[in-house]
């Protein structure tokens, strides 16, 4: 038979298990919402400025060759 006492821990341990699994969905959720579309937003912006810096740099050598 549990005593008193088992049966506060027991739960106690339920309820931090419940928080516990609570902050990994939370964080997975996170992961999946905000995390990773704005990586891929920022990825996406520093390919567009280094492509723009690309052409950018091919039309000032395409400017100094006419001269």
């Amino acid at each position: 038979m549990v005593t008193e006492l088992g049966w506060f821990y027991i739960g106690g341990m339920t309820l931090l298990f419940f928080f516990w699994a609570y902050g990994i969905v939370s964080f997975l959720l996170d992961l999946k919402n905000v995390i990773i579309p704005k990586t891929r937003q920022y990825v996406r912006g520093r390919r567009r400025l280094k492509q723009q810096e690309e052409e950018e740099s091919e039309r000032e050598e395409r400017e100094r060759q006419l001269y």
